[in-house]
C-alpha cells in the first residue's frame, strides 16, 4: 500500500470515489462555508475539533492550515487542543499536538525575532 498524500483531503479521495468528493465541494465548500452564521475562522475551530475528537488526524495538517489562513493563530490552536485534551482524552491532543508541531511549527517560532 501508498502512503496516502493528505495534502489535500478531497484529492486524496477524488480517484476512488468522485461522488463523495463532489459532495464535498457541493455544498460543503459552495455554501456550507460561505455561510456567513459562522466565520472562516470560526468553522476552521469546530473542524479542528471535530477531527481531533474523532480522531481522524490524518486531515489535520491541511486543516490547520487553512486555519491560519482562515485567520486562527497558533496561541489559539494551542489553547484549542490543550481544551480538547479534557473532552476528547490527552492522547488524542498529545497526538493532534505533534502534527500541529509539525505542520505549523511550535509556538516560540511566533516570538523568534521579538
Amino acid at each position: 500500500m501508498s502512503k496516502i498524500d493528505f495534502t489535500s483531503p478531497r484529492e486524496a479521495a477524488r480517484a476512488f470515489t468522485p461522488k463523495l468528493t463532489a459532495f464535498v465541494e457541493e455544498p460543503l465548500y459552495s455554501k456550507v462555508w460561505p455561510d456567513d452564521d459562522l466565520s472562516p475562522k470560526e468553522r476552521s475551530i469546530a473542524t479542528i475539533a471535530a477531527l481531533i475528537a474523532g480522531g481522524h488526524t490524518e486531515e489535520l495538517p491541511a486543516h490547520l492550515r487553512r486555519a491560519i489562513q482562515n485567520g486562527a493563530t497558533k496561541r489559539e490552536l494551542s489553547g484549542l487542543i490543550t481544551h480538547l485534551a479534557f473532552y476528547t482524552g490527552f492522547p488524542s491532543a498529545i497526538t493532534a499536538s505533534a502534527i500541529a508541531n509539525a505542520t505549523l511549527g511550535g509556538l516560540e517560532a511566533m516570538h523568534e525575532g521579538h
